[in-house]
């Protein structure tokens, strides 16, 4: 992280639980382990506070930290930040990604219902037309039973589960590693990604991005969607294949609700930003403004916990992190 963001993860109120749980000094932070600044602390330190932007850890860097027992992250994946060595030395590493899948999960809740009024399409014909649709019952949306897939029952699609359980929808999970047994635990219908693209009237994407998953949703894919259904990206660009999704954009088959892309940013004159049936954000779905003070205290209370002899909340185990978003 930055020094200027410190004070936006770490506000003073939990800046101060910090300070009373770890010796630390806020002043100190550094982009760079080549740093000089970096060097002499980094010799001492037993704790390494992380976030945004932090270069990667090797075994360089580990070597010049030799009393390093704990990384606590103050984001979300650890995966491209860390060397194996960190775990392989006994280093146990903490990541705020739980705190980060909240808002996230927010952002998807607040869209899959308004694709389900088709609400950003109604405003257009509203704004062009200033007058109201014939007739007093639009037909053709409404949230009352629509059928809503998720792939990827990852932080995200689980906290998303839990949202979206308030709400008379029908709610599908597709997810190679759940069984029916943890699908209805979780209160979802577990489908093969096929059957679940062809039944769902919207599709949001949390699955990880691995060698795997990439390009996930490619053009055989979309097309197994029904006319008018909405897919939502909030997961990873690569997932998609944005050619294809293109295509059937143009074609006003589908609709698409994309807070990421492949790649990111997008080029200016990607089509993306011009047609009328994608709506297009700048990967804004996680912790922004206010709610990256959510992160701070995240790491905080797990630095409290070291401080007590107790285990982390949040560890990250080095045996799934290539599986997990």
């Amino acid at each position: 992280m930055t020094a200027q963001n410190v004070p936006q993860i770490f506000p003073p109120e939990v800046l101060a639980r910090l300070r009373a749980a770890v010796e630390i000094d806020p002043t100190l932070t550094v982009e760079s382990f080549a740093d000089p600044c970096a060097g002499g602390a980094l010799a001492d330190t037993e704790i390494l506070i992380t976030g945004w932007g932090c270069p990667r850890i090797d075994e360089a860097v580990l070597d010049t930290a030799p009393a390093l027992r704990a990384i606590l992250h103050a984001a979300g994946s650890v995966k491209d930040l860390l060397s194996p060595a960190v775990w392989e030395r006994g280093i146990v590493v903490s990541s705020a990604a739980d705190a980060n899948a909240l808002p996230v999960a927010e952002y998807t809740l607040a869209m899959v219902l308004l694709a389900g009024k088709d609400l950003l399409a109604q405003r257009d014909r509203f704004r062009t037309r200033r007058a109201f649709p014939q007739g007093e019952i639009v037909p053709g949306i409404g949230n009352f039973g629509r059928r809503v897939g998720i792939v990827g029952a990852s932080r995200i699609g689980r906290r998303l589960i839990e949202l979206l359980k308030p709400f008379d929808l029908s709610v599908s999970l597709a997810d190679p590693y759940v069984d029916a047994t943890e699908a209805a635990a979780l209160g979802v219908r577990l489908l093969p990604l096929d059957d679940l693209l062809r039944t769902s009237d919207i599709v949001t994407v949390h699955a990880p991005q691995t060698p795997e998953t990439h390009q996930l949703i490619g053009r055989r894919e979309l097309a197994l969607m029904p006319t008018g259904s909405v897919l939502i990206n909030t997961a990873r660009g690569g997932l998609l294949d944005h050619d294809a999704l293109v295509d059937e954009l143009r074609a006003d088959r589908l609709g698409a609700i994309l807070d990421v892309t492949d790649p990111e940013p997008l080029p200016v004159d990607s089509p993306l930003f011009d047609l009328p049936n994608a709506f297009i954000t700048p990967h804004l779905a996680g912790s922004q403004g206010n709610e990256v003070a959510r992160l701070g205290l995240a790491v905080t209370q797990e630095a409290e916990r070291l401080a007590h002899g107790g285990e982390l909340a949040h560890a990250v185990d080095h045996a799934v992190l290539e599986r997990t978003a």
